[in-house]
């Protein structure tokens, strides 16, 4: 199943992308994690130190000159399918795996958005990102999580169109959720109505009925463990409630695969 992780920024997309990886790969699933957000922390969030992170595939100018420029002619079209195991990365579990269940393999692929691009090679970059992207949505038979940009940007470039499945991450904030309305919207304009609503440190039930946004919603309490721990620990995984997060992740996986 493949699924993309969408909102404004800072309202926690990062980390659900992280919680539910973690979950999947200790229930026994092989897991590819697409870090395509401009803020690049889904390797920390995922128990990656600074120095083991890769360089993110925008950056890459040689691949982006030998697969957008072979032959001396402009290819939109790339050869990608040996780049996920060139490039991805390991990442390790937060925890033990589930019991009797060996353990499926987390593997982290940092491509960056075009703004990362630097001047006068964006067009080209962004052919490759793309490219890659729909390889690995469309053609690879394993979990995909694809933690976005903040915002609308990449549900506007039709890059998601093709995931099974979109969860909106909200703050119980009114400038959150109208973020996430819009997302929802586009998401839906694009076929994609398989989608799920997830409003971050939130005790209360439901959410308002903003047109756009997810009908079905699942709430994330405020996390007394995460909040102690960040300030000096990027990850997000390993917490003292992750039995709770672990509940939570399995039913937003039921809802989605329903």
């Amino acid at each position: 199943m493949k699924i993309a992780f969408a909102g404004k920024g800072g309202v926690g997309k990062t980390s659900l992308c992280a919680w539910v990886a973690d979950w999947l790969a200790r229930s026994g699933r092989n897991v590819w994690l697409v870090d395509a957000d401009t803020a690049l922390s889904l390797g920390q969030a995922s128990g990656l130190g600074v120095d083991e992170l890769p360089e993110p595939l925008v950056r890459r100018g040689d691949l982006v000159r030998e697969r957008i420029h072979a032959g001396g002619f402009l290819n939109l079209n790339p050869e990608v399918g040996d780049l996920p195991e060139e490039l991805a990365v390991d990442l390790p579990l937060g925890g033990d795996p589930v019991e009797g269940v060996t353990p499926g393999r987390k593997r982290l692929l940092v491509m960056g958005a075009v703004t990362n691009a630097g001047g006068g090679c964006a067009c080209d970059a962004n052919a490759l990102l793309k490219a890659l992207l729909a390889h690995v949505v469309m053609d690879r038979d394993e979990w995909v999580l694809v933690d976005l940009e903040a915002g609308v940007e990449h549900l506007g470039r039709g890059t998601v169109a093709h995931v099974d499945g979109l969860v909106v991450v909200s703050e119980p904030s009114m400038r959150s959720l109208q973020t996430g309305a819009e997302v929802g919207r586009m998401a839906a304009d694009l076929g994609l109505t398989n989608q799920a609503l997830v409003l971050n440190r939130y005790e209360g039930d439901g959410s308002p009925a903003l047109e756009g946004l997810p009908e079905w919603s699942l709430s994330i309490p405020p996390l007394p463990g995460l909040g102690a721990r960040q300030l000096t620990n990027a990850s997000v995984l390993g917490l003292p409630e992750s039995d709770r997060l672990d509940g939570l992740v399995q039913t937003l996986l039921k809802h989605l695969s329903s």
